[in-house]
C-alpha cells in the first residue's frame, strides 16, 4: 500500500475536561463533534488495497469485511480517513449504539466473522481526513482538513455505512447534543482547535464525557494476572431476573435476583493486596473450608482468557463511577469511588440507576 503518510497511524487523542469549553477560550478557537463510542479507526485506501489500523495501531480489518467492501465502494480510490466503526441496534425510529454487539465482533474464528458481517454489520462515522489523491494533510489545520473531509464523502447518502460526523461551531448546539445523544449511546462531546494540525499520538484534542455514580454489591473479585491481591471486583444489583435466569432465588422476600453489571478493574496496588485479608470473611467456602472458585462468563475480548472468580457473601455496598447502562449491565469497567457501609445491599436496585433517555441514532447520522 502507497500512501502519503507513514503506516499505520497513531490516532490523535483528547484530554478529558469537566465541562465544554467556550468557542473561544484557552487554546481554542474551538469547533464541537458528538463523541462517538465504538473502535477508533484509522481507514486507509490505496486502489483495492484497505487497511483498518485501531488506536493501539493493531490492525481490525479482518474483523469487518463489510467495512472493507464499503470503503471500495464508496470512498476514494486513495485516501486515508480517522473514524469510528459502530454498531447500531433497534427499529428504524429508535436506534442507538450496540457496544456489545460490536465488541463481540473481535473472534479468531473466520465463519463467525463472517456471520456476524451479516448480522450485525459495522458501520463508519469519519471526522477528519489525514491524506487523499496522494496529498498529506496531517500539517493542515482542522477547518481545511474538515472541509476537504466534507468535499470527500459529498456523494454520500443518508442509506450509506459510511457517514460524516456532525459538526458545530455554536456551544449551545454543543452541549444540547451532550445531553440529548446520550439516549442514542454516544458518549459525550469532542472539542477541536480550528487551527490545530493532526497530531499523532498525542492529546490535542478536549473531550466532555458523561459521569454517574451508583450504589453497587460486591459479589465476587478475581485474582490480579501477577497472582498476588485483587484484580477486580465483580458487582451487581437486584432486579427482576430473565426468565430461566441461572440462580434465580425464587425463595427470596421480595422476587429479585443478584444481577451482575460489571466490574471495578483500576484499584491501587496498596488496596488490591489488603482487599485479600479483608474480603476473606466474606468468601464462600465449601464443606472442607476450602474457598471455591466460580466459573463465571468468558471474556468477551479474550476467549481463552480465564473467568474464574471467587464468589462472596454479598454483603458489602460500593460507590461506583460510571458513564451509561446498557440493558442491565455498565457499558464500561467502572471506578471505585468508596466503601457505603451505611446502605443494604437489597436496596441498591437496578431500576434506582440513572438512565439517558432514548433518542433516535438517525437524527444523530444526519449531518444537514
Amino acid at each position: 500500500m502507497q500512501l502519503p503518510i507513514p503506516w499505520p497511524v497513531s490516532p490523535m487523542l483528547a484530554k478529558a475536561v469537566p465541562d465544554v469549553p467556550d468557542p473561544d477560550g484557552k487554546g481554542g478557537p474551538y469547533a464541537y463533534e458528538p463523541k462517538w463510542d465504538g473502535f477508533r479507526c484509522i481507514v486507509a485506501r490505496d486502489g483495492d488495497e484497505v487497511e483498518l489500523g485501531s488506536r493501539g495501531e493493531k490492525p481490525l480489518t479482518r474483523y469487518f469485511p463489510e467495512v472493507v467492501e464499503a470503503v471500495r465502494r464508496l470512498l476514494p480510490e486513495r485516501i486515508v480517513l480517522d473514524a469510528e466503526i459502530v454498531v447500531r441496534a433497534g427499529d428504524r425510529g429508535s436506534q442507538k449504539l450496540d457496544w456489545e454487539a460490536l465488541a463481540q465482533r473481535i473472534h479468531p474464528a473466520e465463519s463467525r466473522i463472517n456471520r456476524l458481517a451479516v448480522e450485525t454489520p459495522a458501520e463508519i462515522v469519519a471526522f477528519d481526513l489525514l491524506a487523499i489523491d496522494g496529498e498529506s494533510l496531517l500539517d493542515q489545520p482542522f477547518r481545511e482538513r474538515r472541509a476537504r473531509l466534507e468535499s470527500a464523502l459529498a456523494h454520500l447518502s443518508s442509506g450509506d455505512p459510511v457517514h460524516l460526523t456532525r459538526l458545530t461551531n455554536d456551544l449551545a448546539v454543543a452541549k444540547n447534543w451532550f445531553e440529548t445523544f446520550e439516549g442514542a449511546g454516544l458518549d459525550g462531546v469532542v472539542a477541536k482547535p480550528l487551527d490545530g494540525t493532526y497530531q499523532q499520538g498525542k492529546r490535542s484534542m478536549l473531550k466532555i464525557k458523561h459521569h454517574r455514580s451508583a450504589d453497587v454489591v460486591v459479589y465476587g473479585y478475581r485474582v490480579h494476572k501477577s497472582g498476588e491481591g485483587v484484580g477486580s471486583l465483580l458487582v451487581g444489583v437486584y432486579g427482576e431476573a430473565p426468565e430461566g435466569w441461572p440462580g434465580f432465588d425464587s425463595d427470596s422476600p421480595d422476587g429479585l435476583a443478584l444481577l451482575p453489571v460489571g466490574g471495578i478493574v483500576s484499584l491501587p496496588d496498596v488496596m488490591r493486596k489488603a482487599l485479600v485479608a479483608e474480603l476473606e470473611p466474606l468468601t464462600i467456602k465449601d464443606e472442607a473450608g476450602e474457598v471455591t472458585r466460580s466459573k463465571g462468563a468468558p471474556s468477551r475480548f479474550s476467549a481463552g482468557k480465564d473467568a474464574s472468580f471467587v464468589p462472596l457473601q454479598p454483603d458489602l455496598v460500593v460507590e461506583v463511577a460510571f458513564d451509561q447502562l446498557e440493558g442491565h449491565r455498565f457499558r464500561h469497567a467502572v471506578s471505585f469511588v468508596r466503601w457505603r457501609p451505611d446502605r443494604d445491599p437489597r436496596s441498591c436496585r437496578i431500576d434506582q440507576i440513572d438512565r439517558a433517555s432514548a433518542y433516535d441514532l438517525g437524527l444523530v447520522l444526519v449531518t444537514g
